[in-house]
C-alpha cells in the first residue's frame, strides 16, 4: 500500500472510528437508562459503571448522557462546518446527499436535546418519570442516529478514499 493509499483510507477510518465511539457510548447510555428505569438496585448499576465510576448511578447516568450529547453535537458541528463544504466543493454531484446529512444532523440535534432534558431531570423531584422519558428518548435517538451513521459512512466513503489529503487544509 502506498502512502497515498494510506492517506486515502485514513480519512474514512477516522470517520468510522468516531462513529464507533458514538455507537458504543449510545449503547452504554441506553443500557444504563433501561436498568435504572426498571428499578435496578444502586449496587447493580454501580457494578455496570465500575469503569466509569464517579458518584452515584443517577449522577453517572446524567453525566454520561450529557457528555455523550455534547460530543455528538461537536462532531456534527465539525462535519457541518468543515467536512460537508469540502465534500460539496470536491463532489458537487453529492449536493443532495450532503443536504440529507445536514438534515439528519438537525434531527439528531433535536433528539439529543430531548435526551439532555430527560437526563438533566435525573435526581430531581421528577426523577421517576424522567427515567422512562430518558429510555424513550435514547431509543428514538438510537433508531435515527445509527441509521444516519451507517448512511454517512457509505455515501462518503468514495470521497474520503479519493482525497490524497484534506482538501480544506490547503
Amino acid at each position: 500500500m502506498t502512502s497515498t493509499d494510506q492517506a486515502r483510507s485514513t480519512l474514512l477510518e477516522e470517520l468510522k472510528w468516531v462513529h464507533r465511539l458514538i455507537r458504543r457510548d449510545l449503547q452504554t447510555c441506553s443500557e444504563l437508562a433501561i436498568s435504572v428505569a426498571n428499578g435496578a438496585a444502586p449496587g447493580e448499576v454501580r457494578e455496570q459503571l465500575s469503569a466509569l465510576q464517579t458518584r452515584g448511578p443517577l449522577f453517572q447516568l446524567r453525566t454520561n448522557c450529557l457528555r455523550y450529547c455534547t460530543f455528538v453535537h461537536a462532531h456534527h458541528r465539525h462535519e457541518d462546518v468543515v467536512l460537508f463544504p469540502a465534500v460539496r466543493e470536491y463532489a458537487p454531484t453529492l449536493g443532495a446527499v450532503v443536504d440529507r446529512l445536514e438534515a439528519d444532523h438537525r434531527r439528531v440535534s433535536d433528539l439529543l436535546d430531548a435526551v439532555e432534558a430527560s437526563a438533566g431531570q435525573l435526581g430531581t423531584p421528577v426523577d421517576l418519570p424522567a427515567r422512562r422519558l430518558l429510555v424513550d428518548a435514547l431509543d428514538e435517538l438510537s433508531r435515527h442516529l445509527l441509521e444516519h451513521l451507517a448512511y454517512e459512512e457509505d455515501v462518503l466513503a468514495p470521497v474520503l478514499k479519493a482525497w490524497d489529503r484534506w482538501p480544506f487544509f490547503g
